[in-house]
């Protein structure tokens, strides 16, 4: 149901090949249909991400059924709603996971994906927290469990994924660890509130996190990297230590030694939240709203934003991530 006439046709940011050399550029597409247990979202911000860039290089396909659009998290108003929901009316302010679509003025979501703005934020704060939130919520405290008390070790501390390791770590309670590639995104790490931040290109991190754990290790690994990282991994890990892989920056294969998964009794896991039914991003989602939202609410974690773009400047976001000097987020406004 939609309060006032809706348009038929809206501006989207599409993938293009120039030659073999793909690139995004704005165009205009039909506004999409959506289903009885969606929102309609007029989009004024969304969230630029690493899977983004794969997909514009042809490494990570939509799903089946999402749009071949980018962006997987945006924010914005709700314009209309589908037949069968309930919880959300035309005029709400919403932040939201989709598998697809975001870099557009509309897109359609699964009501049960998105989440309110938390009081306080702009749109493009919160077009800045879905994708991070949902991926470090699912995999550090509902599939790893982290406990008040123990230590957490995220790599590549000040990427999206990282800024918010490390304060949602820090906010229920463990010792954070963070690595990262200068001195100066180490600082960034410790001002978030990483109680040890480690130069991976000037230290070892395996010995800094020993000796930052008298000798014990690290009970949560967080990775983005893989490669070369699963075997330091292992050696970084405490005693029943939990590992989870989410991305491959140094390439999704390994040559190591698996004694250590047996001697120290360790658990490897690994996701991704873009091919999940919406029932697990509704129940993520869920207890983001319950646990984390009072959180940013009350000022304890906050997005942090590296730099904002005009939509039609898409392929200049892309630049930045690939360039890698940011820290945390690139957001796309949208007209």
């Amino acid at each position: 149901m939609s309060s006032h006439p809706l348009p038929s046709r809206m501006q989207a940011i599409e993938i293009h090949k120039d030659g073999n050399e793909p690139y995004l550029a704005a165009g205009e597409i039909d506004v999409p249909a959506f289903g009885p247990e969606d929102v309609l979202v007029r989009v004024q911000a969304a969230g630029v991400n690493r899977p983004d860039l794969m997909q514009v290089a042809g490494m990570y396909p939509p799903p089946p059924g999402a749009p071949d659009i980018p962006g997987l998290e945006l924010a914005g108003e709700i314009v209309a709603t589908g037949e069968n929901v309930r919880n959300w009316k035309t005029g709400d302010k919403v932040c939201a996971l989709v598998t697809g679509g975001g870099y557009a003025q509309y897109a359609a979501v699964p009501a049960a994906q998105c989440l309110p703005v938390p009081k306080g934020l702009s749109m493009i704060e919160a077009a800045g927290l879905p994708e991070t939130f949902f991926t470090v919520w699912h995999n550090v405290f509902d599939k790893a469990k982290l406990r008040s008390g123990e230590t957490f070790l995220v790599h590549g501390g000040t990427s999206g994924i990282g800024t918010t390791a490390i304060q949602l770590a820090k906010a229920f309670g463990a010792k954070v660890i963070a690595t990262a590639g200068s001195d100066e995104k180490c600082q960034a790490c410790r001002d978030l509130g990483a109680d040890v931040a480690i130069n991976y290109k000037t230290q070892d991190f395996v010995e800094e996190v020993k000796a930052a754990t008298d000798g014990k290790g690290a009970d949560v690994i967080l990775d983005m990297v893989a490669g070369d990282y699963v075997s330091s991994n292992f050696k970084a890990a405490a005693i029943e230590a939990r590992i989870l892989i989410i991305a491959f920056l140094r390439g999704p294969k390994a040559e190591t030694n698996f004694t250590p998964l047996l001697l120290k009794r360790l658990t490897l896991m690994g996701s991704t939240l873009r091919a999940q039914p919406v029932a697990n991003k509704g129940a993520i989602a869920a207890s983001l709203r319950e646990q984390v939202w009072p959180k940013i609410e009350a000022g304890e974690i906050s997005p942090v934003i590296f730099q904002t773009l005009p939509f039609a400047d898409a392929q200049s976001a892309h630049a930045i991530l690939k360039g890698g000097a940011h820290i945390g987020k690139v957001i796309l406004e949208v007209e």
